[in-house]
């Protein structure tokens, strides 16, 4: 198998993944740090569902790229 159809079916199953579940991800921010006491923010964001269908798309996109290339014995 191509490396551009495994990239593309990748993205197209993390862009799904994105927009019918959702995806967050987490960033700890120090907020103040005297000596050993140290006071700490953990933050979540979520991932826009816009990048999700961005990211399939472009997988789809890819793994057409690589059946037509295919087709064309390249």
């Amino acid at each position: 198998m191509k490396p551009q159809l495994v990239v593309g079916i990748l993205l197209v199953f993390l862009g799904a993944f994105i927009v019918f579940r959702g995806m967050s991800y987490g960033s700890e921010h120090s907020v103040i740090q005297v000596g050993d006491v140290r006071a700490s923010m953990d933050a979540r964001r979520s991932v826009p569902t816009w990048v999700g269908a961005v990211a399939i798309v472009g997988g789809v996109l890819l793994i057409g790229a690589g059946v037509r290339r295919r087709r064309h014995g390249a």
